[in-house]
């Protein structure tokens, strides 16, 4: 018998798909001879959300506000039934049919993403200039290609997650974050093509979130690979001292004062990013030495222990 897993479902304000996104899961796995729970997290919804889920006879937990995606992925995979989990959204986007292969595949790595590149794919058209961006920019610092960068459907195991719970956001940051943290710290990541259907509902993310995005893969960047961020300022630095100090010597026999300048700023920033490298490598290997998940205290279960 295959290992059993529990799929970890984040809910806000998603009534009228919640109730389909289960029966479509149960439909996907009904084959399935793994034993397996499906946990749905209400994050303070107001639409009747925590209602429908809970009509679904799946496990519910309500978090008495909205905290974000992110806290409620952690809230799920903290009181999982099982250690093996599997994120999809409430939004009938991502077709659970998938969720076996993501399954089979992990066997053979330590996270198993569905990478939106399949044949049917809807990703607002406003969104796909700073998503490709975005992603061009998390190949670079994690030097690897990254087919899909927040994809909210994967499998992975809780004890690989729980390290990172630290540093991962409440917020629709989750999932980029945790897989820059994975390459950066050379875990196995596979990624399935699927498909992406198109919403059903009202989207939560906002154009501005771009922005969001950038800076977090930034601060991701300075806690695995700060030597990625630095070191093309230590360039730019030195390419202008060059660059001035050349014209400096084909005019007067002194280097000016900027160019000068700009080489103690390469030296002094190629030093502060070695110190960052050593910091992050000693406690990356610190934390995969101690993992640990954090408590679940204060969640209830129970539908009338949530604030109305």
């Amino acid at each position: 018998m295959a290992e059993p897993f529990t799929v970890v479902i984040p809910c806000f304000n998603e009534a009228c798909g919640i109730a389909r996104v289960v029966e479509e899961i149960r439909s996907a796995l009904a084959a399935s001879a793994s034993l397996y729970e499906i946990l749905i997290v209400d994050d303070g919804s107001r639409d009747g959300s925590l209602a429908a889920a809970s009509a679904t006879g799946a496990r519910v937990i309500g978090h008495r506000s909205n905290r974000g995606y992110g806290a409620a992925l952690k809230t799920g995979i903290a009181a999982a039934a099982h250690d093996t989990i599997v994120i999809v959204d409430a939004d009938l986007t991502y077709p659970p049919r998938y969720i076996p292969l993501l399954l089979e595949r992990l066997h053979s790595a330590d996270m198993v993403v569905g990478a939106r590149t399949g044949s049917n794919v809807h990703i607002p058209l406003l969104r796909r200039p700073a998503k490709w961006l975005l992603n061009r920019l998390a190949n670079y610092l994690a030097n690897t290609r990254i087919p899909d960068l927040n994809s909210g459907l994967r499998a992975f195991r809780r004890e690989t997650a729980a390290q990172y719970f630290g540093i991962l956001p409440d917020q629709f940051s989750f999932t980029t974050t945790i897989t820059l943290a994975m390459h950066c710290d050379k875990y196995a990541v596979a990624y399935l093509p699927i498909d992406y259907l198109p919403r059903q509902g009202r989207s939560k993310i906002v154009p501005w979130d771009a922005a969001s995005f950038l800076v977090l893969i930034l601060r991701t960047a300075m806690l695995f690979r700060p030597l990625r961020v630095f070191l093309p300022i230590v360039l730019v630095c030195l390419l202008y001292g060059i660059v001035k100090m050349s014209i400096d010597l084909t005019h007067q026999p002194n280097i000016s004062a900027s160019a000068q300048l700009a080489f103690v700023s390469a030296l002094q920033i190629l030093l502060i990013g070695m110190v960052g490298d050593a910091i992050a490598t000693r406690v990356g290997r610190m934390s995969q030495a101690t993992p640990g998940i954090p408590q679940n205290h204060d969640h209830p279960e129970h539908p009338a222990d949530r604030d109305e």
